[in-house]
């Protein structure tokens, strides 16, 4: 049996908290299911840089490198030099961001059901930036053709594996910035000519921003390059209960990483109300991806109970505030753990 050995980032502000309550869930999957997982955790972010003068020290990296996957907790103002760096140091080219309408929480709709498919490697996120003189700044965008197919094609792979409307939808702004964005979407539509049984249609990204709001439920899986990827997910979290409710992975071809898509929110730290559900849907994320790498059936039955996990905690109000409930952060992580012993097996 394998020991997957998951090296964890605890993170900022409200991360340690939720890293708390993902590993209380995790030692419920190991039991029920039999999982060896060995978690090892290694410091970034704010908190290493204000002790070791470093965001992302070296001894962290090879513990990551030393991984079969990793998990990370959201860091603060220093994210750039952790997360930035991380998805280009080990390629991880595709940043995936499912977003779904759960029962009992407020939602825009319940029939909200889909996935942001964000290229994770260059863009404006580069940081290609620099001054000419005090009053002008200048950024670079790179974008290319093969980071463009790379994650069109992950898109249209991703909407064959979805439950879904079999249908891809590229985001962009190639009718402003031409050359750019226009790459990227002539890159998609050639992708789209590979993949005859998914419908593809393509967005300007302002109209994308509005009929997120109106018209939701008509989305499944959205093709976007770095930046716009980034902010639209944001946006439509709102839809489904907030950013709490949504987990991401950033998943390279060799090795992957998942993380809540929210910020260290320091205001919340110390408070223990925050909303796990973001970090634990994460970890589902990462059982999932290991049971697919590994061949491993244990874990992908493990996925799928984290979920119905949550579910039950949502529907018996076993919760954070913020999904209408009273408990803690760490209380709603019992709550899940509990619910995998009684409810999933």
């Amino acid at each position: 049996m394998t020991e997957y050995k998951i090296s964890l980032i605890p993170g900022d502000g409200i991360g340690p908290e939720l890293s708390d309550a993902t590993k209380i869930v995790l030692e419920a999957i190991k039991k029920k299911f039999d999982i060896k997982l060995k978690i090892i955790e290694a410091e970034a972010g704010d908190c290493a840089l204000a002790s070791r003068g470093v965001a992302l020290p070296e001894d962290t990296v090879e513990i990551i490198k030393n991984s079969h996957a990793c998990m990370k907790g959201p860091v603060g103002e220093s994210a750039a030099d952790v997360i930035v760096k991380l998805r280009v140091m080990f390629d991880l080219y595709a940043n995936l961001r499912p977003l779904r309408a759960y029962p009992a929480v407020p939602v825009a709709r319940p029939d909200i059901d889909m996935l942001f498919v964000r290229e994770n490697t260059e863009d404006v996120y580069k940081g290609i930036e620099c001054k000419i003189d005090d009053g002008t700044a200048l950024c670079l965008r790179i974008i290319t053709r093969k980071n463009s197919e790379r994650i069109a094609k992950k898109a249209f792979e991703m909407a064959r594996l979805r439950n879904g409307k079999k249908k891809v939808t590229a985001i962009h702004k190639a009718n402003v910035m031409r050359v750019t964005d226009g790459l990227f979407a002539s890159v998609c539509r050639e992708v789209a000519k590979q993949y005859p049984d998914i419908a593809f249609n393509e967005l300007y990204v302002d109209a994308a921003s509005m009929r997120l709001i109106k018209e939701p439920q008509v989305f499944d899986v959205l093709c976007t390059c770095n930046m716009f990827g980034d902010i639209l997910s944001d946006e439509a979290a709102q839809l489904i209960g907030g950013l709490g409710m949504a987990p991401g992975a950033n998943i390279g071809d060799n090795f992957a990483l998942f993380e809540p898509i929210h910020g260290s929110a320091p205001n919340r730290a110390g408070k223990h109300t925050a909303n796990p559900i973001s970090m634990i849907l994460s970890a589902k994320m990462m059982l999932d991806w290991l049971g697919e790498k590994y061949n491993d059936g244990k874990c992908l039955q493990a996925g799928a109970a984290i979920e119905k996990g949550v579910i039950y905690a949502l529907e018996n109000k076993q919760t954070v505030p913020d999904c209408g409930g009273n408990t803690t952060t760490l209380g709603m992580a019992e709550a899940i753990a509990t619910a995998l012993t009684v409810k999933t097996g």
